[in-house]
C-alpha cells in the first residue's frame, strides 16, 4: 500500500468534491477541477468526516503506482480551488523586461523581438521589476506555463543571464580568462 495514497484529503469549507462515474470534479471558490481517475483506483467521500479516501482494486505494481499519484493529484486540485498554485520567475540580465498587457506577458530578453505569450484561460501573470508570477489553479499548467517562459532564456552557466526559478540554483562556470591565470605556461 502507497505511504501518500493512504492519507486522507482533508476538504476545506466552502469546497466540494464530487463523484461521477470515474471523473473527480472538485469546485471550490477559485473555480473548478476536473480528473478522470484510472479504473482500478476509486474515492471514498466522508460526509460527515469532510475527508477523501483514495482506494485501489488490486495489489499489482500498477495499481500501487496509481494509489500515490491519485491521491497527490486530487490533493493539488483541492489546494488549487482554495489557495491557487503560483511559480515565481525571476529575469537576470541587463536590459531584460518583462510587462504583462491584457492576458498577455512580453518579453525583452535580448533578442532583436520581443517575445509574447498569451495566457491559456485560468492562468494569470503578474510582473513586478523582474520577477514573473505565474497565478492558476491547475499545477499542472502553472508548472508547464513556467517551464515555458524558462526555455525562452534558460540561465547560462557564466554570467547567470537568462530567466530562472526564483530559487534555483545556477551552477557558474570559470571563464576563459580564469582558466589561461592557472595554466602551467
Amino acid at each position: 500500500m502507497s505511504l501518500i495514497g493512504k492519507l486522507p484529503i482533508k476538504i476545506p469549507e466552502g469546497v466540494s468534491v464530487n463523484l461521477d462515474n470515474q471523473t473527480v470534479v472538485v469546485t471550490g471558490p477559485k473555480g473548478e477541477l476536473r480528473i478522470n481517475l484510472p479504473r482500478n483506483v476509486f474515492i471514498e467521500i466522508g460526509d460527515t468526516t469532510k475527508e477523501i479516501k483514495v482506494l485501489v482494486k488490486g495489489k499489482n505494481k500498477q495499481s500501487k503506482a496509481l494509489h500515490g499519484t491519485s491521491r497527490a493529484l486530487i490533493n493539488n486540485m483541492v489546494k488549487g480551488v482554495t489557495d491557487g498554485w503560483s511559480k515565481h520567475l525571476e529575469l537576470v540580465g541587463t536590459g531584460y523586461r518583462a510587462e504583462v498587457s491584457g492576458n498577455t506577458l512580453i518579453l525583452s530578453v535580448g533578442y532583436s523581438h520581443p517575445v509574447k505569450i498569451e495566457a491559456p484561460t485560468g492562468i494569470g501573470f503578474r510582473v513586478e521589476k523582474t520577477d514573473v508570477f505565474i497565478d492558476g489553479i491547475d499545477k499542472e499548467v502553472v508548472g508547464q506555463i513556467a517551464a515555458k517562459i524558462r526555455a525562452i532564456r534558460p540561465p547560462e552557466p557564466y554570467k547567470g543571464k537568462g530567466i530562472k526559478y526564483k530559487d534555483e540554483i545556477i551552477r557558474r562556470k570559470a571563464g576563459k580568462a580564469a582558466k589561461a591565470v592557472g595554466a602551467p605556461a
